[in-house]
This record gives C-alpha cells, structure tokens and sequence, in this order.
C-alpha cells in the first residue's frame, strides 16, 4: 500500500482541484484509491461536510472517516499534544486505507489563522511514511518568485535529495504561449527541476469553464430574491456585464455564460437581454440591482425568455456595491456541484503523469475497472481507432456540442446531417466552437444517391424508389443508408428520435452479424467501485432458451471489448438446482446452450441476483461456481425484470448508467436516451467508434 501526501505551497493553489484528479488519474490506472482529510479546514459560509472529503465521495464514491475538527487539533497542539494528534490521525488513516492500493492525504493549508499548517503538514508526511506531492500555482508574481517558494517549500519536507519527496503539482497556469513554452522556461529558471529526483508532475492550464459557478450559487451568494428561477440550477457565470451604457453598445456584450447586472428600471437592457435570450442566447441570468423593482408591463413582454429558461434575479443593493459581492465570491467547488467537480477532475487528472505516479505505486492487488477508468478508457480506445460515426439529427443542440467535443479531442470524426446554416446558427446560440474537420452534409444535397443503393437492398421487399426517396427524407435512414455502404462505421440517434426509429432502419438495412440471429442491447452500470454488464435491458421483450444464450454471447463479447473480463451470471429466481418451473428451466437451458457454444466462457446459472454479485452469499449458495459472488455480466431473463433492475440500480445506487448499446448488427448502430446530457452523447459516440473496430465481418 502506498501514501502520496499532496502539501499546498500556499493559499489558493486548488488544493481541492488537485485531489479530485489526483484520485481520478490513479483510478485511471486501476488502482483501488483511498481519499483522507485528516483535519477540516472550512471556508468561510461552509457549514456542511468538509469540502473536499464530500466532493471525493461525491464524483468517486469514496466514503473517508470524518475529518478532526480545526479546534480540536488547535487545542492538541496548544497544550503540546503533537505525538497524541498524531496517533488519532494515524488510526483514521487506517481505516481510509483498508484493502486501498494507494491513498491520497491532503495537507493542511496555511491561512493567517493557520500559521503552523507548514509544520503540522511536514509531521504528518512523516508519520504516514508518505511520499510528498508539492502543489502551488502563480499568483501576481514573476517565474522566478515562483520557483524559489516552490524550493522553500521542498526543503521543508528535506528538499530533493528526499527520495520521499517526488515533485511538484502547478495549477492554474495561465500562458499566452501554451504549457510547452512554460514549462521550458520554468525548468530554465528552477534549479529545483533540473534536480533528477524532482519531477514536475502535472501543469494545469486555467479553464474559465472550470470555475464558473451556476446562476444559483450568485443568487445565494447575494441573497437574491427570485423573480424567475429558469434554469438558474444548470446555467453557469462565465463574465459579469455591468450594464449603464445604451443597448446599441450593449448587445455585443451579450454572450453565453454572461450575467447581466443592471438597475431595475433599465428597461431597455432588461428587453434586450430577453430578446437575446429568446433568440437562444443562453445568458446566465439577469441580475436586476438598486431595488428597481421592474415594470409588470416589461416582463410580461418578456414572458417568451422566462419560459426558455432565462433566471431572473433581484436585489437591493446598487451597482457598486453589487459587482463587489460578485467579486467576493468563493470560488470553491460547492459540495452538491457534482457536474463540476467532475469535469474539473477529468480536467486535472488528464494533465497529471498518472503513468509515472501507478508505476511509483507498483502493482495493484487486483486490477479493476473502476468508472473513472472505464471513462478514460473509453476516450483512449475511440481516439486509437479513428472511426467516422454518422450522427443523424445533426442540428439538434446536445449533439452539436457533443460532435464538436469528439472532433476537438479525436474521439472520433463526426458527421453531422443537417443544414449547414441550421447548425452554425445552433453553434452560435449556444456558444459553441465548431473545431475544424467537422463534417455537416446537408441531407437535400445527398439524398438522391442512397435511392438506387437502396432499391436494391430492399428489392426482396418490394420498395420502388419513390417509396424510397420518401423513406430517406428521415435522415436516421439516410445516416443508415451511409453506414450500410460503408461511407461511415457507426451510427448514434435518439436524443430526439424514438428507440424505434433509430433501430428499424438498421434491421431493415444492416441486418445481424454473421453468427447472429437477434439484435440486442447491454448497459454498462458505472457503480462507485466497478463496472458492470445488463443484458438484455431494452430490446427483447420474453426471450426463449436459445435467445437467451446468444444474448449472454453477445454480451460477454460486449465486456470484453472494453476491458471487462467476462463472468456471465444468468439470472433468475432460483439458484442451482433449489428451484423448478418454466422460467428457471429455460435459464438453465440457456446456460446450457452458452457453455455448448463457447466452452471457455465462464458463465453459470440459474443464479439469483445476490448469489452472482455478493461474495459471501454465492460461497453459500453455489460454492462450486467460478461464476457466483464474482459476476461481471448479468443476463436477466426477459425485459421486464432487465429494464426494472437497471433503473432501479441507476436511480438507488445514484451511478451512471451508460448504454443502451446495441450488440448483433452487422455495424454498430446506438440509441439514445432522448434525456441524454452531452457526456453521455460523448461516451456513446466513443462506444460507437470501439464496436466498429470489433465488429465480426
């Protein structure tokens, strides 16, 4: 087991950040990662759990013991009680270290009321035997200033020649030029990190996205009175617009992300942020000041942008007074912010050398696929693969951005069907940067060569081509069409389609795969500690025996696509031989069919749901199964137990639930929730690229 103790070299470097991907990298890695805050140190208005300890648990699932109290450990230390202080630390240290392969330890930092966090911070390095991580980041200071507090720091904990001091972390990094060109000319000006034993560890760009707080974390923060909520939970602050200048000169400050403060009866400002937010301008709000209390005839004329989900906000104090609250705002991650915390510890954890950092831990006890990991690998799979995936309903706004997301960092190359026009006018309202290489075909133009194409794939069914220019009006047929003449090699629908429309043309014009008789679907079940397979959640309503058998096939052939070693459990309500009847029958035949067909596949059943997932409990009800206790893909045994396992397992387990994806075609072809996020577009396009590079032909 192994210690990184991460010790700040002053306040405000994001220490907290830093945690988020430091856990993350190393779960990249296949690490079991223990998380511990040994002493609480709130920010000011904190008065729920402490932050960073909530957030960990909150974006990774993991749960350590509570952190001792600031005035308790003040108290030890006032009355000479370090050794004692020590001694509690340590046993909560080991209880954030059971079965862990590596723990991280986030240091005290030093505040005007914490003077002695440095000394505090050094003790416990030592007395955990941990290797020490150095964070800092630039504050108004020259490169130089920087490095000497980073060496002042390091000789604290014994300076370089320490083999338990590792190197240094630096966040917030703001460079005209690019991280290359600074880190260059920071290893010119350290001597620290010319140093062979020093290693710089990670440089984390700023990202304004990552520290823009939602629209009701402002209003909170001034103790504003709501005049219309929106969507002020989800909309977040990017800039602050101080508007008194005429509208002529104001409309150009109105971009996504912008909150827009202004005195109550400036009507005209108040009008042409609604007009705006009508043309589908996702301002972060309208924050009215001066105790102005707005004309009821001018928001009623407003009324179109309160229901597209424009926040209104409103308090007493005046311009002035208002953008100094604003600039007072803590720009910690609040602790129920969960989108964010995420995104900043996908952020962080992918500029930190996680590579150098597993090696230093050595060899986990079992690797696992944790979600974080199953994420990461996602990304890295779709990115080695190169795959075109052909999106049908390319004007719609989640899918724009999603696409531009895949193209910017090569998940995949995206292929938009939609009016080009349609989609820069989305782009453009939503803020958008359309990178370069994004393909947007207009369907009109295309259409007419999938007619013949088409004929003859359907000939046997007697389609003509009217009825065929007809049917590819629908650009999911049209995107099929593509993909069935191998022009792309996926196909993602459905955030405004129905699962329906999405699959028919693809069994219409795909068809299986060779050695497949039926299409189904799995879902990858992204639980705090492991991922794991359900199948069949989605497609085949009352499967018999054989089905059933190839549905277990198809998705062991799913798990290990992606990194899943394959334990098939076939569910069922009776485990063994202690039950009888139809349905258990019909298990056991299948499990039967499973082994027949692939004899090296570990599956068993039938298998209840505790006895495959539960160690403990499937020693005791099938302790000869290589199968119970450790199963990593559940086939449930019709749609209705499926689809109600998984959504009950989504929603009480609060996991993330990935999928369907579609198994059996020919060529991958993926629906979507029509309540997708953009992540969860992102992930399934990366899905999609991974399928294609798998396919039987």
């Amino acid at each position: 087991m192994h210690t990184f103790f991460i010790s700040p070299t002053g306040f405000g470097v994001g220490l907290t950040s830093i945690s988020l991907g430091l856990v993350g990298a190393l779960e990249r890695a296949g690490l079991k990662v223990g998380f511990f805050k040994p002493i609480a140190q709130p920010h000011q208005g904190d008065a729920g759990p402490e932050r960073s300890s909530e957030l960990v648990a909150r974006t990774h699932g993991l749960h350590s013991p509570k952190p001792l109290a600031l005035a308790h450990v003040e108290r030890r230390l006032g009355d000479g009680d370090l050794d004692e202080l020590l001694e509690e630390i340590i046993s909560l240290y080991q209880e954030a270290a059971k079965d862990k392969d590596v723990v991280i330890v986030e240091g005290m930092v030093p505040t005007r009321q914490a003077s002695y966090a440095a000394r505090v911070n050094f003790h416990l390095a030592k007395s955990l035997d941990a290797d020490v991580i150095l964070v800092s980041a630039p504050e108004q200071e020259s490169l130089s200033e920087l490095c000497d507090r980073v060496e002042i720091q390091a000789q604290q904990f014994g300076g370089p020649k320490d083999p338990k001091v590792l190197g240094v972390i630096l966040n917030k990094i703001r460079s005209d030029d690019g991280l290359d060109a600074f880190t260059a000319r920071l290893r010119e000006q350290s001597s620290l990190l010319r140093h062979p034993e020093f290693r710089l560890l990670g440089c984390i760009p700023w990202l304004d996205e990552l520290n823009a707080p939602r629209t009701r974390d402002i209003a909170e923060l001034l103790g504003a009175r709501i005049l219309n909520a929106g969507d002020y939970e989800q909309r977040r602050m990017l800039k602050i617009v101080l508007c008194a200048r005429a509208v002529a000169n104001t409309v150009q400050l109105l971009k996504p992300g912008t909150l827009v403060v202004t005195p109550g009866d400036r009507d005209d400002i108040i009008l042409a942020a609604s007009l705006a937010a009508m043309n589908g301008m996702p301002l972060a709000g309208l924050l009215l000041c001066s105790d102005f209390a707005p004309d009821p005839r001018i928001m009623e004329l407003c009324r179109g942008a309160l229901q597209s989900g424009l926040p209104v906000m409103t308090v007493s104090t005046g311009s002035y007074d208002t953008a100094t609250n604003l600039n007072r705002l803590n720009k910690e991650i609040p602790v129920d912010d969960k989108e964010r915390a995420e995104k900043v510890a996908d952020f962080v954890a992918s500029h930190i050398d996680h590579d150098w950092l597993a090696a230093r831990c050595g060899s986990p006890r079992e690797l696992r696929l944790s979600p974080p990991a199953f994420r990461y690998q996602l990304v890295q799979q779709a990115k080695a693969v190169n795959k075109r995936i052909v999106l049908p309903e390319g004007a719609e706004p989640r899918t724009v951005q999603a696409a531009a997301i895949c193209q910017a960092r090569g998940i995949a190359r995206c292929v938009l069907l939609a009016k080009p026009e349609e989609v820069h006018s989305v782009a453009q309202a939503q803020g958008i940067e359309l990178p370069p290489g994004l393909e947007i075909l207009d369907p009109d133009l295309i259409r007419e060569r999938y007619v013949e194409p088409m004929v003859e794939l359907r000939k046997g069914k007697g389609l003509n081509a009217p009825m065929a220019s007809a049917q590819l009006e629908d650009t999911v047929v049209l995107g099929t069409m593509m993909l069935a003449l191998d022009e792309v090699d996926g196909l993602v629908s459905g955030a405004v389609h129905t699962t329906a429309n999405t699959i028919r043309p693809a069994l219409q014009l795909i068809k299986t795969a060779p050695g497949y008789n039926l299409v189904s679907s799995v879902f990858f079940m992204l639980l705090p500690d492991q991922v794991l397979v359900y199948g069949d959640c989605a497609v085949n309503p009352d499967p018999n025996a054989e089905q059933l058998a190839e549905i277990a096939l198809q998705s062991a052939s799913s798990a290990q696509a992606f990194g899943i070693p394959p334990r098939v459990a076939m569910l069922s309500y009776s485990t063994g031989d202690s039950g009888s009847g139809e349905e258990v029958e019909k298990v056991r035949e299948a499990t039967r069919l499973a082994r027949l067909a692939n004899p090296e596949l570990l599956v068993d059943g039938p298998l209840q749901y505790d006895a495959a997932a539960i160690e403990s409990v499937g020693r005791q009800k099938a302790p000869n199964s290589p199968v119970a206790g450790r199963a990593t893909v559940f086939i449930f045994p019709d749609l209705n137990t499926g689809n109600t396992t998984y959504k009950a397992v989504q929603r009480s387990a609060d996991c993330i639930s990935v999928g369907p994806m579609l198994q059996g075609l020919r060529k991958p072809v993926n629906d979507l929730s029509r309540g997708a996020l953009v992540d969860d577009i992102v992930f399934t396009i990366a899905l999609t690229a991974i399928q294609a590079a798998n396919m039987r032909q």
